[in-house]
């Protein structure tokens, strides 16, 4: 059917080349005097002939050009296709405004020429950006649609819908997120971006077994999660093909849809806070709900091994709060009461400093 149409696109641009210039060309040419050859029925007649026998041999290939270009535009995914040609329509809109005082100049050159190149010009910058910022698109309709929903859904108190968290590769394989979740502490929507089921199932596949058993392990977080959980999981199809990095990816679409990035890598943590990010470190959570202890302080505890200081003790609590014993290398495998001395807290967690009571007494 695309074959035949083709042909009849060839014999109709034929038929009409003949018919406009055919005539005037044998007048010019003084081939003959007879009317009949003149007419420019027999131009058309001539002309779709010619052309048609000279671009018989190209029907095939402008076919399968066509298939080729039909085949992508099938296989490319519909927000490329309407952000791509919405670019394509503004990009000649904007064109055709400024062809307006162009077509109008006495120069000739000017008149003709630079119109066309500017319609060509801008048709692919518009094609480019709407295809290219896609994504961004994407985020700020779907923005606009939650902010919609959230004024739709405000109840009786004002309470407002909280923001959807948006959740890395790191927190998804620590696993913690899930029992997070399960205790309603964390509230809204989950949001699980392709590009990080992308890596997590890439770390599940690594030849490193290491590797591979944490990216299963995420899997199957994710599968308790959506399943067995009563939490909201909803999966972000868009990409930032122009952004490499998927920590950076995060944050983009944080700031995209304006959402949370949830998380226990210190780096990306930083990274968030310096752009106005949002973030949520579930190793900050850890820590705030330790329990808390001050100087002067009892507790039992059993010194497990030596510290890295002479005579040092390490013990830990439940919760796995490291404390150290000054003088307890002696009480290694005992279980005795210490006092507190001091507390540091540090980036990595909560360090305590004690010494045992029975010296104390001893003294």
């Amino acid at each position: 059917m695309l074959k035949r149409i083709v042909q009849l696109f060839i014999i109709v641009a034929g038929g009409t080349i003949g018919y406009l210039y055919v005539p005037d060309l044998i007048v010019l040419m003084d081939l003959s005097s007879n009317n009949w050859i003149e007419s420019p029925y027999v131009g058309l007649v001539l002309g779709a002939i010619i052309l048609f026998l000279l671009t018989f041999w190209a029907v095939d290939y402008i076919v399968e050009f066509f298939r080729i270009v039909e085949e992508t535009l099938v296989k490319a995914p519909v927000a490329d296709l309407l952000f791509g040609s919405l670019g394509i329509i503004i990009g000649l809109v904007i064109a055709f405004l400024i062809n307006i005082p162009i077509q109008d100049m006495e120069i000739q050159v000017v008149s003709q020429v630079v119109p066309i190149f500017l319609t060509v010009l801008l048709g692919y910058f518009g094609f480019q950006v709407g295809f290219k910022r896609r994504d961004e698109f994407l985020g700020l309709l779907t923005l606009a649609k939650k902010e919609k929903k959230k004024s739709d859904e405000i109840d009786e108190n004002d309470s407002i819908i909280p923001k959807v968290k948006i959740l890395d590769t790191s927190v998804i394989i620590d696993g913690r997120i899930a029992d997070i979740c399960q205790t309603s502490f964390l509230e809204g929507t989950i949001i699980i971006p392709q590009f990080v089921l992308e890596e997590l199932q890439h770390i599940a596949d690594s030849s490193d077994v290491l590797k591979r058993n944490r990216g299963r392990r995420g899997l199957d977080v994710l599968n308790r999660m959506q399943k067995d959980l009563q939490v909201n999981v909803e999966i972000y199809e868009g990409d930032f093909e122009e952004i490499q990095e998927v920590d950076s990816k995060l944050v983009k679409l944080a700031k995209v849809i304006n959402g949370i990035v949830v998380t226990n890598d210190f780096n990306l943590n930083k990274v968030c806070e310096f752009q106005n990010v949002q973030v949520l470190n579930i190793n900050d959570l850890a820590n705030a709900v330790k329990p808390i202890v001050l100087p002067g302080e009892e507790l039992t505890v059993q010194v497990i091994k030596d510290g890295k200081e002479q005579n040092q003790g390490v013990a830990y609590l439940d919760d796995g709060t490291m404390i150290v014993v000054e003088e307890g290398k002696n009480y290694i495998g005992r279980t005795i009461e210490v006092l507190i001395t001091s507390v540091l807290q540090t980036s990595a967690g909560r360090m305590i400093f004690a010494k045992p009571k029975l010296l104390e007494k001893a003294l």
